[in-house]
Order: structure tokens, then sequence, then C-alpha cells
């Protein structure tokens, strides 16, 4: 018994360590496809924020976050969507995409910002990346992200 009760102190030790350490948990990462209006394929690595707490966490405490990799929060229906950038160090830009993958809008979002960037219409995903990569990658307005890996 006084083993079991050692252990299970432990647990709790190594448990509230990593919950304060400041290490974020990367999410499952998918691979993804843009397709350009011009027929360019643009790969992207991407985590999934599909619960609440994991879209109201995205990328708070990260302090690097590659090109070539986003986060895709989803969905169930269509909302105008409002994000922020509390406690969030990294500067990224945001697409907000409708229901069958289209990119509607691109904005650039400032790190710590508490300031709300707002999509100007009904949509169904909002995509992260670092501030700039759309423009790096060509990826524009009216592009298409292929949906098939959240099938």
């Amino acid at each position: 018994m006084r083993i079991f009760r050692l252990l299970c102190i432990l647990c709790l030790f190594i448990g509230a360590t990593l919950s304060c350490s400041g290490k974020t948990p990367v999410l499952e990462k998918k691979p993804f496809v843009i397709m350009t209006a011009s027929g360019n394929q643009v790969p992207l690595g991407i985590e999934i924020a599909r619960t609440a707490e994991e879209q109201e966490k995205g990328y708070m405490f990260r302090k690097h976050i590659p090109d070539g990799s986003g986060m895709l929060f989803v969905y169930d229906s269509d909302r105008q969507m409002h994000f922020w950038m509390k406690n969030t160090p990294s500067a990224l830009s945001i697409a907000f995409i409708d229901s069958t993958g289209v990119i509607r809008e691109i904005r650039d979002m400032v790190p710590l910002s508490e300031a709300t960037v707002s999509s100007e219409r009904s949509v169904r995903y909002a995509l992260e990346v670092p501030k700039g990569w759309y423009e790096r990658a060509g990826v524009q307005v009216g592009d298409r992200l292929v949906l098939d890996p959240l099938r």
C-alpha cells in the first residue's frame, strides 16, 4: 500500500511538472494540399484543432511555427469567426475557408495582441500559418484547401 501511495504522489508530481513547464503538446499532424488557381499543388503539414479546448489553445505559447506547417480550426457549421493572438508570440497569417475548401480571406495577425481578427462572412474553417507563408507559397484568395484528410 505504501508503494502505491508513493507511485500516486510521483505521478501527481510528474503531471504537475509537465503542465507547468509551458510545453504545448502538438496535435495530430496530417498532410494537406492547397490547389492554386494556376494548378499548382502546395503541400502543408496541418495540425487539426477540433475540440473547443484545442481551438481555445491554438498556437498559444509556441515560439516557433515552421514554414510549411499550420493549424486548421474545424467547425461543424458555417459561422463568422473571431480570433485573437493572446499568449501567442509567433506572428501568424490566417485564412478563412468555406465548407468546400475555398479560401475566402487571408489576414495577418499581430503577436500577443488581444485585438480581434474576424472573418467578413460565415465560413467553416480557419487555417493559421506563419505570417507571410501564404504569399511566399503563392497561395491566394480563391485557391482551395483539399479537405480529403479530414474524412
